[in-house]
């Protein structure tokens, strides 16, 4: 957990103050807590978890649940109205800004996307469903993205279309 804390406060720049950094870490303690023995201790942490997360939510405006699988160097740019379902998985070195949902896109099907490495994704943007994101990928301000998104590409508009990018606009990126 230490580690993964360690490496989070890397990833916001050594700035402790940054909203996003208190969410990874009531995110890491929420994840470190499946491994507490005894049973009992185990909940006394998760209660301690819950209250954390609801404060953390209320105050940053980021649902974040500790059931989402979340890769290294997850930076959460801005915060305010993030939502992100449990379901939903995330390579390494991604970065979301305010606004993004990350989620089911039917109740009735419960599976979110899978994003993989090196995703930055706009302000307000919308990834919905079961889908995958590919590596080194763009999802720009406001796309709703309902399919899936190959390595190396840009998703735009509503509903997203996807181009693929020239290697010099992948490498402007990364």
């Amino acid at each position: 957990m230490f580690d993964n804390i360690r490496a989070d406060l890397r990833a916001y720049g050594g700035d402790w103050g940054a909203q996003g950094f208190w969410v990874m870490l009531v995110y890491r303690f929420g994840r470190w807590r499946y491994g507490v023995r005894p049973a009992l201790l185990r909940k006394v942490f998760s209660f301690i978890y819950k209250v954390l997360f609801k404060f953390v939510q209320i105050i940053t405006g980021v649902e974040l649940p500790c059931e989402v699988e979340v890769g290294r160097n997850f930076v959460i740019d801005h915060f305010g109205g993030i939502v992100i379902s449990g379901y939903a998985k995330f390579g390494d070195d991604c970065r979301i800004r305010n606004g993004v949902v990350v989620g089911l896109k039917n109740v009735s099907e419960p599976t979110a996307p899978v994003i993989g490495n090196n995703v930055d994704i706009g302000a307000g943007a919308k990834v919905l469903g079961n889908i995958r994101i590919g590596n080194n990928v763009v999802i720009g301000s406001n796309a709703v993205v309902l399919i899936d998104v190959p390595d190396n590409a840009l998703a735009v508009g509503v509903p997203a279309t996807v181009k693929v990018r020239q290697q010099s606009e992948t490498t402007a990126y990364t």
